[in-house]
């Protein structure tokens, strides 16, 4: 009678790993990890912004619509807040990335606007900013694609058979993911340039 209590355990171990259960653990275990690292570095870009908007502030007769959809777009992404539940709700998560999107056209158009700007591209600060800039959004790219395989992984396995009945009894559910409207525009991080701006086309000579 004593190995009864064994043997009932070795077979809802067997039984749970056959139904995917583990599987489960694991894969959300992993989703919640890369948004976390996803999080992060949009929370280390939104920290770059008010230094940069206030550097370029300094450059005289600077576009102030570019500056302010860059300060309004902040905002925006940053009044979202971005918990762990947010990856299970397909609404909110569309928003979340509706703005931090918003925020990375804010961001790029800036950088293009600033190449008209000698004396601010020549700025050691602006350019200091630009680089680490640069450099947050290439890990933005980084974090986004890590999680999208962490949640492309969990979504099989709440398809594929058996473990979608685990998941219709355990209530597991399809996490939304990233969608990428234009892919090469999203995974490209903002243009900086310091060279010396081409003259206008028919500009003369």
């Amino acid at each position: 009678m004593k190995k009864l209590p064994t043997v009932l355990a070795a077979t809802l171990a067997l039984s749970l790993t056959g139904c995917g259960y583990n599987t489960f653990q694991t894969t959300d275990e992993q989703v919640k990890a890369s948004w976390a690292e996803v999080i992060n570095q949009y929370q280390r870009r939104a920290d770059l912004v008010p230094n940069l908007v206030s550097t370029v502030k300094g450059e005289a007769k600077f576009e102030q619509d570019t500056l302010t959809k860059v300060v309004e777009a902040r905002a925006k992404a940053t009044s979202i807040q971005a918990t762990p539940e947010l990856v299970n709700d397909p609404a909110a998560f569309q928003k979340f990335q509706q703005a931090q999107g918003q925020l990375t056209g804010a961001l790029s158009r800036l950088m293009v606007v600033s190449e008209n700007y000698p004396n601010l591209r020549a700025n050691q600060g602006f350019r200091d900013l630009s680089a680490q800039l640069e450099g947050t959004e290439n890990r933005i790219t980084v974090a986004r694609n890590r999680y999208i395989k962490s949640v492309q992984e969990y979504n099989v396995t709440v398809r594929s058979f058996p473990s979608n009945l685990t998941a219709m009894v355990m209530g597991y559910k399809e996490k939304p993911n990233f969608t990428v409207e234009n892919e090469k525009e999203i995974a490209k991080p903002p243009s900086v340039n310091f060279d010396a701006a081409p003259a206008a086309p028919g500009a003369s000579k």
